[in-house]
């Protein structure tokens, strides 16, 4: 029998669960590459005025705010800090759908389609 641990869901920085975490890895592997980071960023757009954006990165900003979740490194700039900190990243598979999911306490509201919010 595995038990399950739960984290504590800090509400100071992002939050990255352990299936996402599995699931970068995955991704980083596939590619060959253990130099690239998660980098999680909010955007100007969408039908709800903001936007997510997830994607590797090799490159390190200033203001950056690096985190690590089980040996991957997540980071976000220092413009989406105050929109994302609280927010867990988490990855679903499942029939109706696959991918990574962000559950954020900062957004108000969101577009139908879900990729967007306000």
């Amino acid at each position: 029998m595995t038990e399950q641990v739960e984290t504590e869901r800090r509400t100071d920085q992002i939050n990255l669960s352990a299936v996402a975490a599995g699931k970068v890895k995955s991704l980083l592997e596939q590619e060959g590459r253990d130099d690239l980071a998660l980098r999680i960023s909010v955007q100007p757009g969408g039908c709800s005025g903001l936007r997510y954006q997830l994607f590797f990165d090799e490159r390190t900003l200033d203001g950056d705010v690096t985190t690590d979740f089980d040996g991957v490194t997540v980071v976000v700039d220092r413009m989406s800090v105050p929109y994302l900190n609280g927010a867990e990243i988490d990855f679903v598979d499942t029939i109706e759908k696959q991918g990574f999911t962000i559950d954020n306490p900062n957004a108000t509201g969101s577009c139908a389609c879900g990729d967007s919010f306000h």
